[in-house]
């Protein structure tokens, strides 16, 4: 199940809760009781260099396929 990261706007703090995808943008209170919550943008899995595949090409980077 993701894991959904929000921030408190009354006490300023942050959280996690475990939830389906079907209800990621559902409200959440925090665990001090608040209700004013934000769900914050979650960056795993995203890198800022993307790698670009070695070899010439094909199904297998050319190397057995012929290409």
């Amino acid at each position: 199940m993701p894991t959904y990261e929000f921030r408190c706007r009354t006490c300023d703090d942050t959280f996690e809760l475990q939830r389906p995808m079907s209800e990621s943008s559902a409200p959440a209170s925090c665990p001090d009781g608040h209700s004013d919550t934000v769900k914050l943008l979650s960056m795993a899995g995203i890198s800022g260099t993307q790698q670009q595949p070695q070899g010439g090409g094909g199904c297998c980077g050319g190397g057995c396929c012929g290409s």
